[in-house]
Formats: C-alpha cells, sequence, structure tokens
C-alpha cells in the first residue's frame, strides 16, 4: 500500500485531456506523486502507451473492484425512473460507466484525491491530504448553493422521509469531480446497505428523476453512510472559496497557473466541465475551438512537447461543418445503429 496519491478515469477518447492532467499534476501538485488511471472501459491504447512513458504512473487492474462497481451500477440503474421510462438505458450506461472512479475506494492508496480527466491541477494538495485524519470525504464544489429544483437530491422526499433536514442535507451536497477520500470507506457491507436502502427501501427517489449521474448517486452516498465530511467552499477560512469551472468563474493566469480572480487565491483545480472531448482533440490539432481558458490547456497539453503544439488556430471549412451537423442529425435519428 501507500500513503497517498491521485486517481483519475479516462480512456482513448479523453486522451488529449489526461494528458494535460497528467502534466499539471506533474508541475503544480508534485513531479513524484503517484497517479493510478482507472480505465472507462477498453479503449486504452493510447492511454496504456502514455502510462508506460511516465514513471510514477499506472493503470489500475483491479478487475474484481472494476465488475463489483459495475454491477452496483447495473442495479441501481435497473430501479432508477430515467432508464424504467426509456429515458436512458442499461446499454448506455455500459458505454459511460462514470461509476467506475468509485474503485478509488478499493485501491493501493491509503489516501487519496480523485481527479476528473477534463481538469487541470493548479495547486499542491498536501492540506487537503492533511484534512483526511479529520473527514472520510472532502470536496471543493457549490453543489450546495443550487436552488431545491436544482440540487443533486430530492430535499423534499427526504425531508418527507423523517431522516433528515434541509439545514442538514445542504452542507453535504456535492458533485464527484474532484473529491478526497480513504481506501476503504466504502466496505462490502456498508455498499451493500446503500444498495439495499436504493432497491429494496425504495429511496433511489431520492435521486432526481429526470436523468441518472454519478455525481447524485456519490451524493447520496455520502450523505446515506453519514461519515464526517468537509467542502472547501464552506470552509471558515475565505481563502478555502475559490471557483472552479471554466465556463463559469473568472480567474486570473499567473505564470500558466490560475488563481480567483477575487483576491487571487489559489484555486485546486481547473475544471472544463460541460465541453466535449471532441473539442478539446480538435483543439489539440489546431481547430480554433471555442473553449475559455484554452490557451492554458495547450500549455500543460504540449508541456513536454511544444513542437507539436499548434502555432495557429484555424476554423474547420465549411464542408466540415456541414458534415458535423449532418452526423448530429443521423446520430439523434439513430443513437443505437452509430454507437455499436
Amino acid at each position: 500500500m501507500k500513503p497517498f496519491g491521485i486517481y483519475t478515469l479516462a480512456n482513448d477518447v479523453v486522451y488529449d485531456q489526461l494528458v494535460a492532467l497528467l502534466n499539471s499534476i506533474e508541475i503544480n501538485v508534485s513531479p513524484d506523486i503517484p497517479i493510478c488511471v482507472i480505465p472507462y472501459n477498453d479503449q486504452l491504447e493510447k492511454v496504456s502507451q502514455e502510462i508506460k512513458s511516465r514513471k510514477n504512473v499506472t493503470l489500475f487492474d483491479n478487475g474484481e473492484s472494476i465488475q463489483r462497481w459495475d454491477n452496483f451500477a447495473k442495479e441501481i440503474c435497473a430501479v432508477h425512473p430515467a432508464f424504467k421510462q426509456g429515458n436512458s438505458s442499461s446499454n448506455t450506461w455500459n458505454r459511460t460507466p462514470l461509476l467506475r472512479k468509485l474503485c478509488a475506494f478499493d485501491g493501493e492508496f491509503d489516501k487519496f484525491v480523485f481527479y476528473d480527466a477534463d481538469s487541470l491541477a493548479m495547486k499542491p494538495i498536501d492540506s487537503l491530504f492533511a484534512k483526511l485524519d479529520d473527514y472520510d470525504f472532502i470536496f471543493d464544489d457549490w453543489e450546495h448553493k443550487k436552488s431545491r429544483e436544482k440540487t443533486a437530491l430530492n430535499l423534499s422526499i427526504i425531508e418527507n422521509s423523517g431522516l433528515y433536514k434541509e439545514q442538514d442535507i445542504y452542507p453535504n451536497l456535492h458533485c464527484s469531480s474532484f473529491f478526497g477520500s480513504k481506501k476503504g470507506v466504502f466496505l462490502l457491507p456498508e455498499v451493500e446497505f446503500i444498495k439495499k436502502s436504493l432497491v429494496e427501501n425504495n429511496e433511489i427517489k431520492w435521486l432526481p428523476e429526470s436523468h441518472f449521474s454519478d455525481a447524485f448517486l456519490l451524493c447520496y452516498m455520502t450523505l446515506r453512510c453519514e461519515r464526517p465530511l468537509f467542502n472547501y467552499t464552506l470552509s471558515p477560512n475565505g481563502q478555502d472559496r475559490t471557483g472552479n469551472c471554466a465556463d463559469a468563474d473568472p480567474f486570473v493566469n499567473i505564470d500558466n497557473v490560475l488563481y480567483n480572480q477575487e483576491g487571487l487565491k489559489p484555486i485546486h483545480r481547473l475544471h472544463y466541465m460541460n465541453y466535449s472531448s471532441k473539442d478539446f482533440a480538435r483543439l489539440s490539432q489546431g481547430e480554433d475551438v471555442n473553449i475559455r481558458y484554452r490557451e492554458e490547456f495547450l500549455h500543460y497539453r504540449f508541456l513536454k512537447n511544444p513542437e507539436q503544439k499548434p502555432k495557429e488556430l484555424k476554423s474547420p471549412s465549411m464542408v466540415t461543418k456541414f458534415n458535423r451537423v449532418l452526423h448530429k442529425i443521423i446520430k439523434k435519428i439513430t443513437p443505437t445503429a452509430l454507437s455499436t
């Protein structure tokens, strides 16, 4: 076992983002911290080659853990309204196994931090690891600021259960793009309790009905297990409370490290949520793609091979744009045919 490390979830589709994340961790967190990549699926040719080129990066290979969390996800999805009503499908979930990030709880690091692959690390995480002496979960997001209608959990139904009140629930709301925790937090008995509560006790209704999300499920799990949780955005120390979203928050770039615009506070990571992996692949190939903080991404993506960084960004041709629109239309009409 190793005392601490970093996990992410990736495959070849997010290769460019993975390389950028790994480089940002090396420069801004530590060049020696061990990193483990959890396989999103079996599409790993480029990822495997990248891992071989880095002394401190490994591929998560605990097949039993992967299968266990895949099975857990399928059982939960089977009773979720979005799947039962046809808004999603088991096949769709099998192609997007985001819950595999929970394999981190079975991994080799006693303490760990998970970064979504569509992120750039911006500062060391020693203080976060230190907080895991007192807390079992560490988050850094603003999910708790959302209105009741948009939160990760259905507050009204939870309140009606009599188990929690609104003031108890809101501080425990969070997303799943960045979190710290410990090996063994979710052991089999606790996972079985959670599964029974969701499936047999119908607490699946605690999750929003419209669609299924790994973030919603993790939020439920951390609430239901009632373990100590800390969110930096609720910290009494104002220096801890920063933004993190590339598409929403204003940041200041100082030597390719981003700081919260208000107060120049260091941020843990820049999260490129709501941007497509295709956009980053195209950006890396020199296409003019509308992504905020794209220069920062390109800096870290090509940090080790600057000669390959695009000299200029060019707009796609009209033919390319037309073909992409046509493909979207066809995909919307025949999603099953294009996904196989």
